[in-house]
């Protein structure tokens, strides 16, 4: 059984997923320009939308090729639980960066867990 099988999406994987990274996608852009208009920080608006673009990319991908497109978003989200856990290691607040390592880790977990439920649907 798949994990798109077991959340009741049979047959839908690919919308489930492409939502899934869309809605990380502006979570983590509208955290960018949040940062920026916060603290008037140019490094998180470009990172936000830079990640927010990626992200959406592979959304996009994963409409025509869902094993790309997912790996693509859990090497992204991989990639955010290291920037912000080493954020929160050197500050300790946990707004923005405890919650977003927290957010990022779980996208992670399941985009990573998609990538291997769609390289079982193959083989």
């Amino acid at each position: 059984m798949y994990i798109t099988d077991w959340l009741g999406f049979q047959g839908e994987a690919r919308s489930f997923w492409v939502g899934l990274i869309l809605v990380y996608a502006a979570i983590v852009a509208a955290g960018g320009i949040f940062g920026y208009l916060k603290a008037r920080s140019q490094v998180s608006l470009i990172s936000g939308l830079v990640s927010g673009i990626v992200l959406a990319i592979a959304a996009r991908i994963t409409s025509e090729f869902p094993i790309g497109g997912v790996a693509l978003a859990a090497l992204t989200a991989t990639l955010l639980v290291i920037v912000f856990a080493i954020r929160f290691a050197k500050t300790r607040a946990l707004m923005p960066a405890g919650l977003m390592t927290f957010l990022s880790a779980i996208a992670a977990v399941l985009f990573w867990a998609g990538t291997i439920d769609f390289l079982g649907k193959i083989s």
